[in-house]
């Protein structure tokens, strides 16, 4: 239900599994084995991980940038950090390698490949990035992962 969430999470640098089949057993079981803390929207699996012992985060919004800024917010009330590394593979979290522009020509539409000089590929399934007009909105929506404690969400 955070697919979208979890891709753009990645985006910005955060190791981020996105958990598509099984029910929450499942998600607490991972959340559990890899230390990582539960982001959903359902409010019973945020009660049932805070009962567990889980550290859970329930992301409320009904679009992205309310999503983020429900994070943001929540995760500071929990006393979580939010650190963020390299950008990661929005598909599989793997990391970027920088491609160079010939080799990278090749494997991005034309048109591409004569606007972009900087390329990045992925080092598990191979995507291509540039830094093209939706890379601007995603920053936009990085920012708001970098207020200041006090700023007004």
């Amino acid at each position: 239900m955070l697919g979208s969430l979890a891709r753009k999470l990645r985006a910005f640098g955060f190791d981020t599994a996105y958990y598509r089949e099984g029910g929450d057993e499942g998600v607490l079981a991972l959340a559990v084995s890899e230390g990582r803390v539960v982001l959903t929207a359902d409010r019973s699996l945020a009660a049932r991980a805070g009962a567990d012992g889980v550290t859970a985060i329930l992301v409320e919004g009904d679009n992205d940038r309310a999503r983020i800024r429900g994070l943001v917010r929540s995760a500071r009330l929990a006393g979580i950090q939010l650190k963020a590394g390299d950008s990661l593979c929005s598909n599989c979290g793997g990391e970027l390698l920088t491609v160079p522009r010939a080799s990278a020509r090749t494997m991005v539409p034309p048109s591409v490949g004569r606007r972009h000089r900087l390329f990045f590929r992925c080092s598990k399934c191979g995507q291509f990035y540039w830094r093209g007009s939706h890379w601007k909105r995603l920053m936009s929506l990085a920012r708001l992962l970098k207020e200041e404690p006090n700023a007004a969400l």
